[in-house]
């Protein structure tokens, strides 16, 4: 557990208070200020989400991503915002503000999935000022441990931790834990199915093949799979797909590559998939993620 905290002087007055907490490789930062017009600042970018939990009503600032103006306003108290940190961020406060930020590194997020049987690809989705009164109330419960980083306990910040990871992936990254355990996989089928699923994504393979690994019928282990996820195999499957597409269209490959990477028959076959699912299409999402990379298909929507 680590503790960071400094003061920083400004033109026109106190910058913003600043106070960190780690648990393992998750970073906990309160940011707040009473100021009026802030400089802006570059939020650091990372191979991680940063979740920002707004713990009074903000009444403006401005955000730019990769140069470009995408909000101007305020966000109400109670309210989330989650980004990819990957892509270059610009915050200008205009307005005093309090909040809290989970600096949550991809590979957490991955480990976290493995570690509860899920070994999906996960992804959060990025939103803007929804409220979450879940994020607010454990964002509320670390701040004595801000205040009091000496005093706080490791364990308990590992456990709000566990809470904030299990909320945020159902919330926004799509696992699905079911409540009533009857009818589903026991753990050990799903750990099988998923890590073979995850494996087999980009190659042909039988799901009657999967049913047997785990010791069922195909028609119940199709049930019991989409009891235990909340979709079919083959709609796991897909996602899972997508998720990847996604991760190499902010690469420099070509689309045609990257169809046939992620095992799709054709760049026409995996247009049609990824346009269903997330209604645009590869090229329009390179264009918005990766606005600066070097377009090598040459080709439109």
């Amino acid at each position: 557990m680590a503790l960071h905290e400094g003061l920083n002087a400004a033109k026109h007055g106190p910058g913003p208070i600043v106070k960190s907490v780690a648990s393992g490789d998750i970073i906990v930062t309160r940011t707040y200020s009473d100021r009026f017009d802030l400089d802006p600042a570059a939020i650091p970018r990372a191979e991680a989400f940063g979740v920002v939990v707004q713990l009074r009503d903000f009444d403006s600032h401005r955000l730019w991503r990769h140069g470009q103006l995408v909000y101007e306003g305020g966000r109400a108290k109670g309210s989330v915002a989650i980004t990819d940190l990957r892509d270059q961020w610009q915050c200008h406060q205009l307005s005093p503000f309090d909040n809290l930020r989970f600096h949550i590194p991809f590979s957490r997020m991955r480990a976290f999935a493995e570690d509860v049987g899920r070994s999906e690809y996960l992804a959060l989705s990025c939103v803007q000022g929804r409220i979450d009164p879940v994020m607010h109330g454990l964002a509320q419960a670390l701040l004595p441990s801000l205040d009091n980083p000496e005093q706080s306990n490791p364990l308990f910040l590992e456990q709000i931790n566990l809470a904030m990871l299990t909320h945020l992936s159902q919330t926004y990254g799509g696992l699905h834990f079911p409540v009533d355990k009857k009818g589903t996989l026991a753990p050990w089928q799903e750990r099988l199915a998923t890590e073979f699923l995850a494996a087999h994504y980009n190659q042909p393979f039988s799901i009657g093949d999967l049913a047997s690994r785990c010791e069922l019928s195909r028609s119940y282990f199709n049930k019991a799979f989409k009891e235990s996820f909340g979709r079919t195999p083959s709609k796991w499957l897909t996602e899972y797909r997508i998720a990847r597409v996604k991760e190499l269209l902010l690469q420099d490959l070509p689309i045609a590559q990257v169809s046939i990477t992620c095992g799709f028959a054709d760049q026409s076959h995996m247009t049609r998939v990824f346009t269903g699912l997330t209604g645009e299409t590869p090229a329009r999402f390179r264009r918005k993620n990766k606005p600066f990379s070097v377009d090598m298909d040459q080709l439109g929507d």
